[in-house]
């Protein structure tokens, strides 16, 4: 039995893996089998994360804290979580391989997912002009006319901040009004860099090593139409990786994993929260590694409480003795 697996392998889950591995609590860190890294994999240039002032490749990044997870004791297994038993004092995680892990505790860290448009050729131009990050990669677009695809709050913020950068914004909209809540809408209405596209969809992504247009189709004649653009946002929304916990943990009204405060305390006692998976607003890099680094302490301090006698089943001896 371990003291703590981590699940998930982005920036909160490599941080609660460094925190929790100095604090000698020798961490279980669950990687996939194909999306280990998190979606930092699918970045090219990350040039927002502290320490790196020439910037950084997202997969160098995620194999820098990979390495440095390890390197204090982290022991990473690429696989799948396949099912979860949070109840009780004791964990139980079961893998694809059906081995089934036990621990005093568990760090959730799985992070959320973009959704995408399902294109042939938006997998193939990620990082090529095709981003779901404005914050991230709105940098790189400078002069630029590119295109945003949504019509909710977070399509409006998006447009407004890349006005900062690209010469002119489109916003793609299949209807022909917003769902975004009235400021915002009126923030991007008064912005003269951007124009709306209205009852229109994106059906196809152009380009051979970088974007330089879309197709588009009408949703109300279905004629279809270019649009030369330098790149696109798309900005439909996200999920949080939650499915493994329905039923077990409290979750929000936005669908993230509910947490008490400021801290990393699901509703279940030994059950910690970090990253995206509890984030509806920000999803950086930098908070997500905050996150997990709060998490690790949260953990830390619970199984400082556990009695010693449990606590050395799991190979928590040192632990114990230093917190009596």
């Amino acid at each position: 039995m371990r003291q703590i697996i981590i699940i998930g392998s982005g920036p909160a889950g490599y941080t609660a893996a460094i925190y929790a591995a100095r604090a000698n609590l020798k961490p279980l860190l669950i990687a996939s089998s194909v999306e280990a890294g998190g979606e930092l994999m699918n970045t090219t240039d990350v040039e927002n994360f502290p320490g790196f002032p020439d910037g950084v490749q997202g997969p160098e990044l995620m194999t820098k804290m990979q390495e440095q997870a390890e390197r204090f004791g982290t022991e990473v297994v690429y696989d799948d979580v396949e099912s979860l038993d949070l109840t009780g004092a004791i964990k139980k995680v079961t893998l694809g391989s059906g081995e089934t892990q036990e621990a005093l505790s568990v760090i959730f860290a799985t992070g959320s997912a973009y959704r995408k448009l399902g294109l042939p050729d938006e997998e193939r131009l990620s990082g090529r002009g095709v981003s779901w990050c404005a914050t991230c990669d709105g940098f790189f677009f400078k002069g630029k006319t590119i295109a945003v695809i949504g019509g909710g709050d977070s399509a409006m913020e998006e447009a407004t901040f890349l006005t900062r950068f690209a010469e002119k914004v489109y916003v793609i909209h299949r209807k022909s009004e917003l769902r975004a809540s009235k400021i915002m809408q009126d923030r991007a209405f008064a912005n003269e860099k951007i124009e709306f596209i209205w009852n229109s969809e994106v059906v196809g992504i152009t380009g051979d090593e970088a974007v330089n247009g879309l197709t588009l189709r009408d949703t109300v004649s279905g004629t279809e139409a270019s649009l030369p653009v330098g790149g696109v946002f798309i900005a439909i929304g996200n999920d949080p990786r939650t499915h493994l916990i329905h039923g077990q943990l409290d979750l929000t009204a936005e669908g993230t994993i509910a947490v008490a405060g400021r801290s990393s305390k699901t509703s279940q006692i030994g059950v910690f929260a970090a990253g995206d998976v509890i984030d509806s607003n920000y999803r950086q890099a930098i908070t997500a590694a905050g996150s997990g680094c709060a998490a690790s302490l949260d953990a830390e301090h619970y199984l400082s409480m556990i009695p010693q006698d449990l606590l050395a089943t799991a190979g928590g001896t040192e632990l114990a003795t230093a917190t009596n």
